[in-house]
């Protein structure tokens, strides 16, 4: 996993594929792990260049009122993430506790529309468009990035929406 300068030179040097993860962040996020990536190319001529993938969560839903589903669990799953993360709770019987998003610093980036727009979320459509973004910036892998909550039906569906209707796009 490489999100830091430092991880993208140790990869590129010693021939490691590549997965990032912008966490919650924006697109620029991803660009700026590209240009990370190309920086290290550029300091080891002779490296072969890695594969690059790109992690993100994921939930493709049928029509676009389906949206507050995923958002919802993604925010729980975050919540524990941030616990973890930052040590800001107590963690029982291997569960870590969920903490008040609104009482972070970076509590923006757990918006609801937010999150909506940077995540894989949305319709077969608009995945495929969210999707294509990535490719253009050079993407070689998409890692779906399921475990966030979600029940056993809404992760079925979304995942045979994502089979069915978005990876025909990428054949």
């Amino acid at each position: 996993a490489a999100r830091s300068p430092i991880t993208y030179d140790y990869a590129v040097e010693h021939n490691c594929n590549i997965m990032s993860w912008p966490f919650t962040r924006e697109m620029s996020e991803a660009q700026l792990y590209k240009q990370h990536l190309e920086n290290s190319l550029a300091k080891f001529p002779n490296a072969t260049r890695p594969v690059f993938s790109m992690m993100r969560h994921t939930s493709v839903y049928a029509d676009k009122e389906g949206w507050e589903i995923p958002v919802k669990a993604v925010q729980r799953q975050l919540s524990q993430f941030e616990n973890l993360y930052k040590n800001l709770g107590d963690v029982k019987n291997g569960f870590p506790a969920s903490i008040d998003l609104s009482t972070l610093e970076n509590r923006e980036e757990y918006d609801p529309q937010m999150l909506r727009k940077n995540l894989m979320f949305g319709t077969p459509d608009e995945v495929t468009g969210k999707l294509k973004a990535y490719e253009e910036l050079g993407v070689d892998e998409f890692i779906y990035y399921a475990s966030m909550g979600l029940d056993h039906g809404h992760q079925k569906q979304s995942l045979e929406l994502f089979c069915n209707e978005v990876m025909p796009a990428f054949t």
